[in-house]
């Protein structure tokens, strides 16, 4: 008999981060307000619905400051994001005041504001509104729709997905080194750097590929982990070599190799590689907020984008 304990319905981020296992796509739904202005928001509770009549729906949390547009609205637009706007759904994610200010968009033949480059998008009339607990669930009948070849974005466990792009990664075997932030309840397995401090597990052996370089990281950790997503990507000029680290969930056990251990001021002073450091702050901070982001730059500096979806 599978055993649970009913406490744990009590607590928010046990339940969102077992929410966040199921792998998602990334939309932007828009609609014009009263006065004719383009508004929109991130959203990855998109799923389809029916083919006859066709029917789609999405999420719209009832905190939202769109919440009384979309509520009312007669038409509204889904936008299914490709890999390459990471930036547009971080946009639509933000209390930005005008998000439709940097990007490209036009009119929808049913009315509705469509995002350029988008990989499929939906013009749709409001077919129904079902109030379900703290979201609000709008259900679009389409009236017009598009796709093409571009890989769609996508999300799980808090952290974008982008395969694409990762297998372009991951095929560049040379000058590469590959590392496991392995993550249990907000910790991180830490291993003796061999001159005195800590580190994350890590290889530049990566001969066979990434992927197989990241099994044996985890294999000789001595815990069971789930490979996970590539949570930071950067050049490291110093050593001449690129550092792709995944962020991955472990399993219940002890490590043979390492202890997990907590992200604390005192502890990040012992990780001696300065990237890795930082890498370890950024993820110290947006664990107590179960959103993560994807790190590109350089050992010095870079982009983190992060998201927050439903607002």
């Amino acid at each position: 008999m599978i055993e649970f304990d009913p406490r744990t319905l009590n607590n928010p981020r046990a339940l969102r981060n077992a929410f966040g296992t199921y792998m998602t796509g990334v939309t932007v739904v828009t609609a014009h307000d009263d006065a004719g202005n383009p508004l929109g928001f991130t959203a990855n509770s998109f799923a389809s619905v029916s083919l006859e009549p066709p029917l789609v729906l999405v999420c719209l949390a009832n905190t939202s400051g769109n919440y009384a547009t979309f509520a009312n609205t007669k038409k509204f637009a889904i936008n299914i994001l490709s890999e390459a706007q990471i930036e547009v759904s971080n946009t639509f994610a933000r209390p930005v005041e005008d998000r439709f200010a940097t990007v490209d968009w036009q009119q929808g033949p049913n009315g509705s504001p469509i995002l350029n480059d988008v990989s499929a998008w939906f013009d749709c009339n409001m077919f129904n509104t079902v109030d379900a607990g703290d979201h609000l669930i709008l259900i679009g009948e389409v009236k017009a729709f598009d796709n093409n070849i571009a890989p769609g974005l996508g999300y799980a466990r808090g952290a974008y997905v982008t395969p694409a792009a990762e297998a372009k990664a991951l095929s560049k075997r040379s000058g590469m080194v590959v590392s496991a932030l392995i993550e249990r309840d907000g910790k991180i397995l830490l291993q003796d750097d061999g001159v005195g401090g800590l580190t994350i597990p890590l290889t530049d052996d990566v001969s066979d590929g990434a992927s197989a370089a990241l099994t044996r990281l985890i294999s000789n950790s001595g815990i069971t982990a789930e490979p996970g997503f590539i949570y930071s990507v950067y050049q490291d000029g110093a050593r001449k070599h690129q550092h792709i680290s995944f962020l991955c969930q472990a399993a219940d056990g002890e490590p043979a190799n390492g202890v997990f251990t907590e992200l604390s001021e005192t502890t990040l002073m012992d990780i001696a590689d300065p990237a890795i450091c930082t890498m370890l702050e950024r993820f110290a901070a947006e664990s107590h907020m179960g959103n993560f982001g994807v790190y590109y730059g350089n050992e010095v500096s870079g982009e983190v984008k992060p998201l927050t979806t439903g607002s």
